[in-house]
């Protein structure tokens, strides 16, 4: 009998221990569940900007990492440059205002190709005969496997004159370095070793 009661003591230790394992497996789960979601949730919360919208209203804006847009940034950079360059009316004022924008996002190279156009009287002739110039980027080519990136644009100028509007094909290459952003370089980006490899005249139609 005493035998008896002795195993009945030995079992009823054994399933307490067993219990008490079972219960500490599923508290260790429950805390490591727990712990998993607040830092997931706390990741989360990290990753929202709280924008103050004339000090009215808070507006939440999500964050991202900023090299997914970083190819994005580079041709709208180059796009820019294009546009603010190879946007010509007649007007000296007008020119310089653009020129002088577009050489924020480029290196020298850009000035020397502005000069050499200047000296052999580009602008002059512009203004002179009235002319409107305008520029359609078609496609910006980057290969951002290479630092520098290397760049190739397409674009299609616009010329129009009295008597007639010329379309001009526009092919240039350039080479990107990162920079500091700031209001006159917001995507924080450099022009460098910029080239004309193509300027010719592909339709003329008479007004």
């Amino acid at each position: 009998m005493e035998f008896k009661t002795l195993r009945n003591i030995e079992n009823s230790f054994k399933q307490i221990r067993l219990f008490t394992m079972i219960f500490a497996v599923l508290c260790f789960a429950v805390v490591s569940v727990v712990v998993f979601k607040s830092y997931t949730f706390a990741e989360a919360q990290r990753q929202k900007i709280y924008v103050l919208d004339n000090g009215k209203s808070l507006m939440v804006a999500l964050s991202q990492d900023m090299s997914i847009n970083r190819p994005v940034e580079a041709r709208e950079h180059v796009r820019r440059f294009h546009e603010l360059f190879f946007t010509v009316a007649p007007d000296k004022n007008a020119i310089e205002s653009n020129v002088k924008r577009a050489f924020y996002l480029a290196d020298e190279s850009a000035f020397n190709y502005y000069k050499d156009l200047s000296e052999k009287g580009y602008y002059n002739r512009i203004i002179s005969g009235n002319i409107q110039q305008r520029i359609e980027v078609d496609s910006v080519v980057a290969n951002f496997d290479s630092y520098p990136y290397q760049v190739k644009t397409f674009a299609k100028q616009y010329i129009t004159r009295s008597s007639n509007l010329t379309t001009r094909s526009l092919i240039t290459n350039c080479s990107l370095v990162n920079s500091v952003r700031s209001d006159n370089n917001p995507q924080g980006f450099t022009i460098e070793k910029f080239n004309v490899a193509e300027n010719k005249d592909v339709e003329t139609v008479n007004r």
